[in-house]
């Protein structure tokens, strides 16, 4: 991942991309030598600050660890770098659901208003699943301030690596039954999706949608996933 690889990339599709559908895909946002150099880290204790077993919190089936900070200089970068690219978007969601939070134009101006409200912990993650693995559909919400878009790089081959679990994501419309979306990513994929609302334009004006993701049940192989959240948590 470079700077100008994120300059090279067609911002107003991507824009338009997640205004219609919650989601949008960077396609080969990281090497595949970045992705098994960051899976290879999965076993060692650190860079992380705590380990999760999916099962013992009703979460799905899985694992998955926090990384602590410092944080790795790839991790940090891709935080830092995909974060001021994000604003414009999170703002204009922000102003037409009529939410009253804007965000300042730095990752690092957002970190200290997290961390003076408590938010102290770092909240990017390194997940694993195995064969019958599967996450369930949530939202990663931590805390007060929540930044409206996340990052999820795809970090395994399908089909290679791993077969099944596929990238889920639902969207509830008021009064309407949920729409389910499956998204299909290559390795090095970064995909950017809504954490919990994102506006709809309607006949009257523009309407919330509420959002969750997930990741269907594995059938073979290993699966990795790099999640770059940029709010953190209490």
């Amino acid at each position: 991942m470079s700077e100008q690889y994120l300059d090279s990339l067609d911002w107003p599709r991507l824009e338009q991309q997640l205004d219609q559908d919650g989601c949008a895909v960077i396609p080969s946002l990281l090497s595949h030598k970045a992705c098994d150099q960051i899976s290879a880290w999965y076993p060692r204790a650190e860079p992380f600050r705590s380990h999760v077993v999916m099962a013992r919190h009703g979460f799905g089936r899985g694992e998955y660890k926090y990384f602590s900070y410092p944080l790795p200089d790839l991790v940090a970068r891709l935080r830092s770098a995909l974060y001021p690219r994000l604003v414009p978007i999170a703002n204009r969601w922000h102003e037409q659901m009529d939410l009253p939070t804007r965000f300042p134009d730095s990752h690092q101006a957002f970190l200290e208003r997290c961390h003076a409200a408590g938010q102290k912990r770092p909240t990017p993650l390194l997940l694993q699943y195995g064969p019958q693995d599967y996450n369930c559909l949530h939202q990663d919400l931590y805390g007060e301030h929540v930044f409206p878009l996340q990052v999820a790089i795809l970090l395994s081959a399908p089909d290679e690596d791993f077969t099944g679990g596929e990238f889920v994501m639902t969207e509830q419309r008021p009064r309407m039954q949920s729409r389910p979306m499956v998204i299909g990513l290559k390795k090095g994929d970064g995909l950017i999706f809504a954490v919990n609302q994102r506006p709809v334009k309607g006949v009257r004006g523009y309407y919330r949608v509420t959002l969750r993701h997930g990741v269907s049940r594995l059938h073979s192989g290993k699966r990795y996933t790099l999640g770059i959240i940029f709010h953190d948590a209490l």
